[in-house]
């Protein structure tokens, strides 16, 4: 068994999907010029894995390490490995690459018996699940969240019954399902997508409370792009992240589709289709990819402010030091909590193999959504003005007229114009474009709202010996009530 090439996948996005974008269908992701360099990117991370000097870092037995399930810490350091090597071909700002929903559906593997329940036994499906996946080396992709229209009601309480998706039939081979979900992440270049619910969902939303995963080009699933940052991109040279690195974000729409019983691996269960995500080490394989990839993107910040300010010679300058120190800084936490949640590991509780620790996984969520803003307005302050003035495209530097006062005036010391303008243009992307101001939000709310992961970070976390360390200093000592000698101190 090996991998495929970075060629198979694209012919494999070539399936009929239906995904639109201004108002247009898109026949061809591989070709239209909203998706065709970043298809190109993601085919790029197969061909590493197929066949480069790379393949024995992110492949074991023939599959992408993020599908094996680990057995030990040594499988978990292997695995953030692949992961921190697939990362790095993005800088960082491809978020949601193939492996991250392997290492979830690994996770499922690891403790299948979640999915059998009195009314259905998906955890056959499960195992198949993962096993098609690994063994095709497919792109699984994943839409677990709601549509946010009336948070107040829950999914069978909205004012109507088809916005949410649902069960609106069975019948011999499947169940029919309508209805929508958010946010699509990197959908639109998959091969599967896994539509669930990753949120607790009430008793009565029984008809919603179902996990399925089907081929993106399925009759009847509809994906609704956002705006495409790589449609607006000029050039690689004017935009060098958002032209090659836009995952998209889509809206999933299912309009009666058909899905097969054994593609389907919860059903009609509140209790299961939550517990799928957090009771198996699905989530937990989540952060340990995001994490990696996270600490990854922070390590290509700090370079970018210590590339600008020596552009801009501040770079010896003390204030400038610090700031770059402060940046180093946040590189070293993100990588310690990627280190520490390995060293943590435990073992999955009624199934197999080991799992990330789930105390340093959960507060890696609240540094990073906290952490990020703060960086890029850090690099922001470093970058001053000259990422603002800034000639609209690098034809300019070609111009018979404009192109010598754009080398005159657009320069500093050992840094001509033209690399000055390529350095700027690449701090741009990643700080004030459109395509850097979706990541700041996307990176505050990647593993959800504060207020949810907050809170679950209290029930989650072990506040009891906390409490107990603080009570054992307050039981070491009371009030003296003998009377003091003379000159004593109380």
């Amino acid at each position: 068994m090996v991998t495929r090439s970075g060629q198979d996948y694209l012919e494999s996005l070539r399936d009929g999907r239906e995904v639109w974008l201004d108002g247009e269908r898109v026949e061809d992701v591989t070709r239209h010029p909203a998706f065709r360099n970043t298809a190109a990117s993601i085919a790029r991370l197969y061909d590493l894995a197929h066949d480069s000097e790379h393949a024995p870092v992110l492949t074991q037995g023939g599959v992408h390490r993020a599908y094996a399930v680990p057995r030990s810490y040594e499988d978990l350091v292997a695995r953030r490995r692949a992961y921190k090597l697939w990362a790095e071909s993005s800088f960082g700002f491809l978020g949601r690459t193939p492996d991250y929903m392997a290492g979830g559906a690994a996770g499922f593997a690891a403790a299948p018996q979640l999915f059998t329940t009195d009314g259905f036994d998906g955890a056959p499906n499960a195992l198949a699940y993962h096993r098609r996946l690994a063994e095709g080396d497919l792109y699984p992709t994943f839409t677990i969240t709601n549509p946010q229209i009336d948070r107040t009601r829950s999914a069978s309480e909205q004012e109507e019954d088809d916005l949410v998706v649902r069960v609106v039939a069975e019948k011999d081979g499947g169940i029919v399902v309508r209805g929508a979900k958010m946010i699509g992440t990197g959908s639109v270049f998959g091969n599967e997508v896994i539509v669930g619910t990753i949120e607790p969902l009430a008793p009565q939303d029984v008809e919603h409370a179902l996990c399925f995963s089907v081929p993106i080009g399925t009759p009847g699933l509809k994906f609704l792009s956002r705006t495409s940052y790589e449609a607006q991109a000029r050039s690689v040279f004017d935009n060098p992240l958002s032209s090659r690195f836009d995952e998209n974000d889509a809206l999933l729409v299912c309009d009666d589709v058909f899905v097969p019983w054994e593609n389907v691996l919860t059903y009609r269960n509140v209790d299961a289709t939550f517990r799928m995500w957090w009771q198996t080490p699905a989530y937990l394989n989540f952060v340990h990819q995001a994490a990696t990839r996270f600490w990854t993107k922070l390590e290509f910040l700090t370079g970018l402010a210590i590339l600008l300010t020596k552009a801009n010679n501040t770079y010896q300058l003390p204030p400038v030091t610090q700031a770059i120190g402060r940046l180093m800084g946040k590189v070293a936490q993100a990588k310690a909590f990627v280190l520490a949640a390995e060293a943590s590991y435990e073992q999955v509780e009624g199934g197999e193999g080991v799992r990330p620790g789930k105390d340093i996984s959960f507060a890696q969520r609240i540094m990073a959504g906290e952490l990020y803003p703060q960086a890029v307005q850090e690099i922001k302050m470093l970058a001053g003005g000259g990422v603002i003035q800034l000639p609209a495209s690098g034809e300019d530097l070609l111009h018979p007229e404009l192109g010598p006062l754009v080398r005159k005036y657009i320069r500093s010391p050992g840094h001509p114009a033209e690399d000055r303008i390529k350095l700027l243009k690449l701090a741009w992307d990643a700080l004030g474009s459109e395509f850097a101001s979706r990541h700041e939000q996307y990176e505050r709310f990647y593993h959800g709202a504060p207020h949810i992961y907050l809170m679950q970070q209290v029930w989650e976390g072990d506040t009891a010996s906390c409490e107990q360390l603080a009570q054992a200093c307050l039981d070491g000592y009371e009030l003296d009530r003998r009377e003091p000698d003379s000159g004593e101190q109380r």
